[in-house]
């Protein structure tokens, strides 16, 4: 089956269709057993364009998949990305309606905040640490424009890795103050702790999965730019939203995020 322009324009207006009626789309793995991480690359690419015509603005980053129990959760044995937006940003303490998103997940996460450029490939972890210009406590809502989130990783990959919005704190914290590693997180939903995790969690450090993207990206001639944010991971599993739910996450050195759904 073709791989053309063609090809990658189809499925990223399928998604992008999905995303404004919210309603999923079959799985891409099972309409087009063909596609492999490189082609759901270039499906995520061709989104990112039209959302850029639309006028939005790329602000950074996601890693996805970096926690063995996000792997496991999600049934795939490797990382990927996905683009922000500005679109995509709200500021913690902010109230969402659950009918913005189509299956909607929360998982905390440590957000790097880039004050230089990061170019691979062989971006080490302290490259990534000398180049962050804090890290502050955030949430990222997935969403799946994948009914039920029957997903491969070609599929989430195709899917802007899953993303859907990211919540951040307005504290930046330098690391060199921090062991990212040992930093510690509890998630509550309606003040009731739903999961708990650590910085090691996210490929045993959280600088080190933003090493990986930034090498990851130079496969593709892109790059990590200063002023860009940065989402190093799930923590832990992440947590179903519904309404009425009120989400805090409370990190150890990195203060809270807190996010409202009605």
């Amino acid at each position: 089956m073709t791989t053309s322009d063609a090809f990658y324009q189809k499925i990223a207006l399928q998604l992008e269709q999905a995303e404004q009626t919210r309603v999923p789309i079959e799985p891409l793995s099972k309409t087009y057993s063909h596609l492999t991480p490189a082609i759901s690359y270039a499906i995520q690419s061709q989104w990112l364009s039209y959302k850029l015509e639309q006028g939005r603005r790329i602000i950074g980053r996601k890693i996805g998949l970096t926690s063995q129990a996000m792997q496991e959760q999600m049934g795939v044995d490797q990382p990927d990305y996905g683009f922000l937006l500005d679109s995509m940003m709200v500021p913690s303490g902010s109230t969402i309606a659950g009918d913005e998103l189509i299956q909607a997940r929360i998982e905390p996460e440590i957000a790097f905040w880039l004050a230089r450029d990061l170019r691979g490939p062989g971006v080490t972890l302290d490259e990534v640490l000398e180049a962050t210009h804090g890290v502050s406590a955030a949430l990222e809502v997935v969403d799946s424009r994948i009914k039920n989130w029957r997903i491969t990783l070609v599929d989430t990959i195709a899917d802007n890795a899953s993303s859907g919005r990211m919540v951040v704190s307005e504290t930046l914290v330098p690391v060199k103050q921090l062991d990212l590693a040992a930093v510690t997180t509890v998630l509550t939903r309606n003040n009731e702790p739903v999961g708990r995790g650590m910085g090691a969690a996210v490929l045993g450090h959280p600088a080190l999965a933003v090493a990986w993207l930034a090498n990851k990206l130079a496969e593709f001639g892109i790059a990590l730019l200063s002023g860009q944010v940065i989402l190093s991971g799930a923590m832990c599993a992440a947590v179903p939203i519904a309404p009425g739910n009120n989400f805090r996450a409370v990190f150890s050195d990195l203060g809270e995020v807190l996010l409202n759904i009605k």
